[in-house]
């Protein structure tokens, strides 16, 4: 009895042993003792091996079998991951841009950790372009692009608010981008058709509407803050909305800050989303001069003759505007940071976006100007990290595809050298990137802005 046990046993051993391991990818991507932000919580996730394959986070687990075997290993220890960011308010290239310029601005992005761009001035080209990142044949961040403007003289009537709704939903854009300039009862056709055929509106507040009108059609989401300021102008003051100036700054001494709290509510009672790219009015629409704002090290990244252009426009803007002072400005720009806390108070939701690259907002750079205007309006950094991560996934209705660093999810991932809840700069202290899986490491991202640079001085 003793032998046959002995036998049972031996052979119960010998099973165990002969059981394979299991295969590793020769693709696969092993990142070892990382730090994992979480983005829900704010928690950190210690020592964690992060297994990447496919463009897909495959595993997630205190303890990786044979991490030799790996054929691509990045050492995490100390490090900290959080998902790509989304810059929510970008613009992509026109068509007449060449291809080269147009996969630099994509690499910009992507060397400050920005793995999607909500494209917010659309052109068919940029279907194409969409695509072509889906399927690998160009480097990018993911892509969500709006449709051409829809704006007052795109859209003068209400049939050519149908033909175009439908002809846009029927081209495959994500979303609608909405203008200044649409008249109320054309603006009322856009929201019904869109609604009827299924895609959402998102941008500006034409003055004829009012952020009131907008709110209540549910915009999915409102940028700039637009038509907010104007909101608190009182009705007794008889003012023509066409002389509100740059979002509202010609009304900032008639503005009635009680009642902020009005139009928060109506804010989240529609679920409007609110990209503030407060970077805007504190680079471009500020006292800074342009001179100061040149000298920013980004700009190397830019052609000449844009920064020519940017220099001229802020010119127009604030010195020669006779409007301009900074007084009032510092008044406008505190009513904005009001508006931006309260917003995020009152639970709604907010989106990261800077508007790049609108004057002196390099692609990719620009968003540390806006999380530093995000900042001063009295946010955490943890409020920011989210409006640039899981926020934007909700948004989309896409948190089984990125926005969290969780299995399953699309490998879109960011390693810092420093923890971004304890001090948002460190969002700045990229070891590197990974886009869909595919690696940038440090000296990748340096190399490639080194050509960007060299080509944009050529320009």
């Amino acid at each position: 009895m003793k032998k046959y046990l002995f036998v049972i046993i031996a052979i119960s051993f010998t099973a165990c042993s002969q059981v394979p391991q299991e295969s590793i990818s020769a693709t696969a991507i092993l990142i070892t003792d990382a730090n994992i932000i979480d983005v829900n919580s704010g928690s950190i996730i210690e020592k964690q091996q992060i297994v990447v394959d496919s463009g897909k986070i495959k595993r997630i687990t205190d303890t990786v079998i044979n991490p030799e075997s790996y054929t691509t290993v990045i050492e995490g220890n100390g490090k900290y991951i959080i998902p790509g960011l989304a810059e929510m308010h970008a613009h992509i290239p026109p068509p007449s841009t060449s291809q080269e310029r147009i996969e630099e601005v994509l690499y910009l992005y992507l060397s400050n950790g920005i793995t999607t761009i909500r494209g917010m001035l659309g052109h068919s080209s940029h279907l194409k372009l969409r695509e072509q990142v889906v399927q690998g044949k160009i480097l990018g961040p993911r892509i969500f692009t709006s449709s051409p403007s829809l704006n007052g003289n795109s859209i003068k009537t209400k049939e050519e608010a149908v033909t175009k709704v439908m002809a846009y939903k029927k081209e495959g854009y994500d979303f609608l981008k909405i203008h200044p300039g649409i008249q109320l009862e054309v603006f009322n056709q856009v929201v019904k058709t869109a609604n009827e055929v299924g895609i959402t509106f998102s941008g500006h507040v034409p003055v004829d509407v009012g952020v009131r009108n907008a709110l209540k059609s549910k915009y999915a989401s409102i940028d700039h803050v637009d038509g907010f300021l104007e909101g608190l102008v009182p009705e007794s003051e008889k003012v023509n909305p066409v002389d509100n100036g740059f979002f509202g700054y010609n009304f900032t001494p008639l503005a009635d800050e009680s009642k902020i709290d009005e139009l928060v509510q109506l804010t989240a009672t529609n679920k409007v989303w609110i990209v503030p790219t407060q970077s805007l009015y504190e680079r471009w629409f500020s006292p800074i001069s342009a001179d100061i704002l040149l000298k920013d090290p980004e700009m190397k990244y830019m052609p000449a003759s844009t920064l020519l252009n940017w220099q001229q426009r802020k010119g127009q803007y604030t010195e020669e505007n006779p409007n301009f002072n900074e007084e009032q400005w510092n008044q406008f720009n505190n009513i904005r940071r009001k508006l931006i806390k309260s917003l995020q108070d009152s639970g709604c939701g907010i989106l990261l976006g800077s508007d790049a690259p609108q004057l002196f907002n390099v692609p990719g750079f620009s968003i540390h100007h806006e999380i530093d205007g995000m900042i001063k309006a009295g946010l955490t950094p943890f409020q920011i990290l989210q409006s640039g991560t899981i926020n934007p996934a909700r948004f989309f209705n896409k948190e089984n595809d990125f926005g969290q660093v969780k299995e399953g999810l699309d490998a879109d991932l960011v390693i810092l050298d420093a923890n971004p809840i304890s001090n948002i700069k460190s969002l700045q202290q990229i070891h590197g990137v990974m886009v869909k899986g595919a690696w940038l490491s440090r000296e990748i991202i340096d190399t490639k802005l080194k050509e960007i640079a060299k080509n944009a001085a050529n320009n």
